[in-house]
């Protein structure tokens, strides 16, 4: 009844709302060749900028597109952008180049889809059925029919999705066959309950510790820790919950902490602001990152409470995470009794060849090639390879078993079982994806920043910041995603609200306002039913998605509560 009420209202906002079309100034650090020429970086490539127009003859300007009564002819456009601060007047370039984009919402309709989406994950428990109804939802907005070449075929056929299918389809499910096949993952689960592991607290806290060590943040953080602790965990009798928990809380929030890794780069290109001194280079941007570290409360929170839940002490864990630990505790049962785990029975069982003697180092060499390859390539080539890392762990585990004996029919086997273990998982990625690009398409993270406005006290704004990256995140399922949002409209909106209300610190009220966005991104990627990293975190552990999903939202709303406060203080305080 929901989803057929939903796509009642889809074809109304279709037929009958006109989009709002929004002016989106987007600032890119530009300079002028050797030949005069306007250049500006994307990735390592410079590109030419062709033609600038003034901005009072540009279509795109936001008085035009007030007046407009149809679609744009065109969707961007380079502009030439008169002063507007203090700083960019004193300033010997006093116009710069600027991109114009021309980008639409359906005001609080933009957000249905996700909505919808997420309404009927909790009231199904059934991640498919719930994400194909958003999408269902938010093409009918769009007037895109036919969905599947219209929608699904042109996000799951770009390369961003062939990556993402590539490394969780073949080469993460392959691996954990792999390693099933062969019982590598029993072995070292066996080795490290003799030695280290005595009890669900000890296995916990060794969660803990790897998701420390492993700080380059996201999926590949949430792969690298589920993977290697499941079956120690399991052994220990760790409830599903409280180690899918401690997988997700301590990907991202470490990644913001321990910011050595692939997010800074990123990030900083969202900075730049014209006038803006300690925002001027791809340097300065990137020290700005750093120095913002010490302002990621939710972070810090976060990873205090699974330290706190990995210690037993879940006085701030929440109803189901203390539900899930009492019952394993009694009964041995990793999951509720109405679970559907992520993973599929293949990973679980063990079928291990007749005469075939397992060993810990088949365990241990993959993983150390895994972890080798990831961070020898984040420092040669600045970013970490992971689907290198995981090939060559792959590789390294298949040629190990088949030089101690096992046939290849018996490797293609365990290959195979490994497959089949997340092919679910890596469609509801697929989906999760589809829906987060229609989120975005629609303009849900566009009218939620703009809807702010300037004329609001100053000590509200991070606080604003944060709630808004938190829904953007929520609505979309990416963290990444919503910075390309949220900092370009975000931060800019900060500076001015600095200088028009005479802060005495404005470089600090920027980091405050920089921490909540970064902060309430990962909140809102951490707690997304369709997040990769949400999705990655139940599937590598074995928990129920929405298990997994409703229990931390407690623990992490917490962290985030406390987070808030804290930035709404040190402002008051000190900016």
């Amino acid at each position: 009844m929901l989803f057929i009420i939903s796509v009642g209202f889809a074809t109304y906002v279709h037929m009958m709302v006109t989009p709002t079309w929004v002016e989106t100034q987007l600032r890119y650090p530009v300079y002028t060749n050797e030949a005069g020429f306007w250049i500006y970086q994307q990735g390592s490539r410079e590109i030419k900028i062709d033609a600038i127009v003034p901005y009072a003859e540009s279509p795109l300007r936001q008085a035009a597109l007030d007046q407009l009564g149809d679609t744009p002819n065109i969707k961007e456009q380079w502009v030439w952008r008169a002063a507007m601060t203090q700083a960019e007047t004193s300033d010997a370039a006093k116009v710069l180049p600027v991109l114009l984009k021309a980008e639409f919402h359906f005001a609080w309709w933009s957000l249905f889809p996700a909505f919808i989406a997420i309404a009927l994950c909790l009231i199904t428990k059934q991640p498919l059925v719930a994400l194909l109804g958003g999408i269902v939802i938010g093409a009918i907005m769009l007037g895109r029919f036919d969905i599947l070449n219209e929608v699904i075929i042109p996000t799951i056929g770009t390369s961003n999705a062939a990556s993402i299918l590539v490394l969780y389809l073949w080469l993460l499910g392959g691996l954990m066959g792999i390693w099933a096949k062969t019982g590598a993952a029993q072995a070292f689960a066996n080795t490290m309950s003799r030695h280290f592991v005595k009890e669900p607290r000890s296995a916990k806290v060794i969660t803990w510790c790897l998701g420390l060590i492993f700080f380059q943040g996201g999926t590949m953080s949430t792969v690298l820790v589920g993977t290697t602790v499941k079956p120690l965990a399991n052994k220990a009798g760790v409830s599903h919950e409280e180690l899918s928990y401690v997988v997700d809380s301590t990907a991202s929030p470490v990644a913001a902490l321990i910011a050595f890794n692939a997010w800074p780069a990123y990030v900083q290109a969202f900075l730049f602001i014209p006038g803006v001194a300690f925002l001027a280079t791809e340097g300065d941007r990137i020290a700005f990152f750093f120095a913002s570290v010490p302002f990621s409360f939710y972070a810090i929170f976060a990873i205090l409470g699974t330290l706190l839940l990995s210690l037993n002490l879940t006085i701030f864990s929440g109803p189901l995470l203390k539900k899930a630990q009492q019952r394993a505790s009694a009964t041995g049962q990793l999951d509720a009794p109405q679970a559907l785990p992520m993973s599929a029975k293949e990973l679980h069982d063990t079928a291990v060849p007749e005469g075939y003697q397992a060993h810990l180092i088949e365990f241990i060499l993959p993983l150390l090639c895994l972890i080798g390859v990831a961070i020898v390539s984040h420092f040669w080539l600045g970013s970490p390879q992971i689907h290198w890392a995981f090939s060559s762990a792959l590789l390294l585990a298949i040629a190990m078993a088949y030089f101690k004996g096992m046939s290849l029919t018996d490797l293609l086997d365990g290959f195979g079982n490994g497959l089949k273990g997340v092919v679910v998982a890596s469609v509801i990625l697929m989906l999760a994806l589809v829906i987060g690009s229609l989120s975005k398409q629609l303009g849900g993270g566009i009218f939620l920043v703009v809807s702010l406005g300037e004329h609001i006290p100053y000590w509200t704004l991070p606080v604003m910041l944060q709630l808004i990256a938190m829904a953007i995140a929520f609505s979309t399922g990416t963290s990444w995603g919503t910075y390309a949002i949220a900092f370009p409209l975000g931060l800019p909106l900060a500076w001015s609200i600095a200088q028009s209300q005479g802060l005495e610190n404005p470089e600090l009220f920027m980091m405050l306002c920089f921490a909540t966005i970064l902060n309430g991104s990962v909140y809102g990627d951490q707690c997304s039913p369709i997040s990769d990293t949400t999705i990655l975190s139940a599937m590598t552990t074995g928990c129920d998605l929405m298990d997994h999903t409703k229990s931390q939202l407690y623990p992490a709303t917490f962290a985030a509560l406390l987070a808030a406060g804290m930035w709404t203080l040190t402002t008051l305080i000190f900016v």
